[in-house]
């Protein structure tokens, strides 16, 4: 059974940064979509950014440039460099995965593995 579990949120300035991390276990990252999808309040579920089981990251377009996925299969984690933070950025940060697409991503915001979340606080 697939589980993950995130790490790093907190409390930051407008400006600032914070690196999410996602311990994967139960299954081989590799082959897997793997991703982060956040919830802000009063705002519909929102794909941050993922990356294909081959290393191919997507972002949303409004956070390209601020946001880094990356992942490390090594050692089955899943990071999420968030720069130039915004009070808009402050949400509960989720880690998703899922190994139904040979590797690639699903359309939707349909993923079959969700961590317990992160919180991530911008203040202004």
């Amino acid at each position: 059974e697939a589980e993950l579990a995130e790490s790093g949120g907190g409390s930051v300035q407008a400006g600032g940064s914070l690196r999410l991390s996602c311990a994967a276990s139960g299954f081989n990252a590799s082959r897997y979509c793997m991703g982060w999808v956040r919830q802000r309040p009063g705002k519909e579920r929102e794909r941050v950014a993922t990356i294909t089981g081959y290393g191919a990251p997507k972002y949303a377009n409004s956070l390209k440039g601020r946001f880094t996925i990356s992942k490390d299969n090594s050692k089955n984690i899943l990071y999420l460099q968030m720069n130039s933070l915004q009070p808009d950025d402050s949400s509960m940060y989720y880690c998703v995965a899922d190994g139904a697409y040979n590797g690639y991503c699903p359309a939707e915001n349909i993923f079959a593995s969700w961590g317990q979340g992160t919180q991530v606080s911008v203040s202004s």
